[in-house]
């Protein structure tokens, strides 16, 4: 079977740290396929003189693997010129065939597989969504190692018997805060410690002066200073970015993404132009759609966002993404028996937005995602509820950006009012077992 040809020259790239191998693949009207092999360095000077050879030879398509970061450079250099229709591609997606293990072999693999339309791009979002991606993901880092100090803090103050976290709800708080500078400073009287106390902990000052009676050394000293500068270091730099992605998203919000590239035949999207969605809605009117789920507030928003985009035309359903992101169970079936259900790989960063999503959302009070998770951490363990919650998070985000409607709640007795009458059953038997005689009238 011959297969037909859909781009009359493309050009497949195997990218590498210090070389990328280029095949181009042309196909002369008599029918006849030319391809040649060219391998440039990375550096930008090489890159420019690809990007003109490609142009010269009238290259239109480009496809190229997800190999670490070292794609991006060659991707950007690519998009600028604005002459090429780039797919970057899971690598998972074109090793299947054996026996193409080499770099030009590669290429020429790609260069193939394109100019057929047998490749299907991964997710790009566009470059302000990007940069805000990198930012996010920078914070994200940031604030693990903000966590990290706070906990290097809370453990120099027990080794200093100072047993402040057994009063006081919040040890780096004003009042914590206060107290660490004064220890730092050379104070050890526990009474003018305690007397640092605000606001409500003021009530509890005859049990901070009893905690506050410790052993301080010129050792916890002098590790308290060092990591009390280090964490006002870490909470400068977290405000510095969120700074700058409020600027971001400022910009983002005036960037409309373009409709999505039309996949090759054998991924072909069914849906018919009529059914082609309207446009998606600005940054920041998204992130404010967001904040209105229970659960989610404006960083997590930021966080979750920066990662789909607002542009849900790029997953076709909403378990696309779910699957995108590895969120959902994975589906490991053989012989009609099914093994292992455990998610699949996917963007690491969304997942976790999403988890500490359901983490919040799960000890709301009143409301579906609560009692949703009460019921899966009773059957399955608090651990795949977290997952399935996730899971039923992200539905509703993508939901919303679809439809652009807030979030509607639907009730913490939701699931009492789909089957009211077994409920009834239900609770009958309960009290029958108990050894009572339940007799059951209609409230007014």
């Amino acid at each position: 079977m011959t297969l037909e040809v859909i781009h009359a020259c493309c050009a497949g790239f195997d990218v590498h740290k210090e070389t990328v191998a280029v095949c181009l693949r042309r196909v002369t009207p008599g029918g006849q396929t030319h391809k040649v092999v060219h391998t440039y360095r990375t550096e930008t000077r090489d890159l420019s003189r690809l990007v003109r050879w490609l142009t010269d030879e009238g290259v239109t398509h480009v496809a190229m693997e997800s190999t670490g970061i070292y794609w991006k450079p060659i991707y950007n250099i690519l998009e600028e010129q604005g002459k090429f229709e780039v797919l970057l591609c899971n690598a998972h997606h074109v090793k299947q065939v054996p026996g193409r293990k080499t770099d030009v072999k590669d290429c020429e693999w790609l260069a193939q597989l394109l100019q057929h339309g047998l490749l299907r791009g991964s997710f790009i979002p566009p470059k302000p969504v990007r940069e805000m991606r990198d930012l996010t993901r920078h914070r994200a880092k940031l604030t693990d190692q903000q966590t990290a100090v706070a906990n290097r803090i809370h453990k120099v103050l027990q080794d200093a018997n100072i047993k402040l976290s057994s009063v006081a709800s919040d040890v780096l708080g004003v009042s914590g805060r206060a107290m660490i500078e004064s220890l730092i400073g050379g104070e050890s009287d526990p009474k003018k410690l305690a007397g640092l106390a605000r606001k409500q902990l003021r009530g509890k000052i005859p049990q901070l002066e009893i905690a506050l009676e410790g052993r301080v050394t010129e050792h916890h000293r002098f590790q308290l200073e060092m990591l009390y500068q280090h964490l006002q270091y870490l909470e400068s730099l977290i405000v510095k970015l969120d700074q700058r992605i409020a600027d971001v998203i400022r910009r983002a919000s005036e960037h409309v993404p373009p409709a999505p590239k039309e996949a090759g035949p054998l991924f072909a999207d069914v849906t018919s132009k009529e059914e082609a969605e309207p446009s998606p809605l600005p940054f920041d009117r998204a992130v404010s759609l967001l904040t209105t789920i229970p659960g989610i507030k404006q960083r997590t928003a930021e966080n979750i966002l920066a990662e789909i985009g607002t542009d849900t035309r790029q997953f076709s359903t909403e378990k696309h993404i779910a699957s995108w992101v590895g969120i959902c169970p994975g589906n490991n079936e053989s012989a009609g028996k099914k093994r292992s259900g455990r998610t699949n790989k996917g963007n690491r960063w969304a997942r976790r937005a999403l988890s500490q999503a359901a983490w919040a959302a799960a000890h709301t009070k009143d409301t579906y995602f609560s009692s949703a998770f009460g019921r899966w951490a009773a059957r399955r363990g608090k651990k795949r509820a977290v997952v399935a919650l996730g899971h039923a998070l992200l539905t509703t985000v993508y939901t919303m950006l679809k439809t652009k409607k807030p979030f509607a709640e639907l009730g913490a007795n939701y699931f009492d009012k789909l089957d009211p009458e077994r409920m009834v059953r239900h609770y009958v038997r309960r009290l029958e077992a108990l050894g009572y005689k339940a007799t059951l009238e209609v409230a007014a």
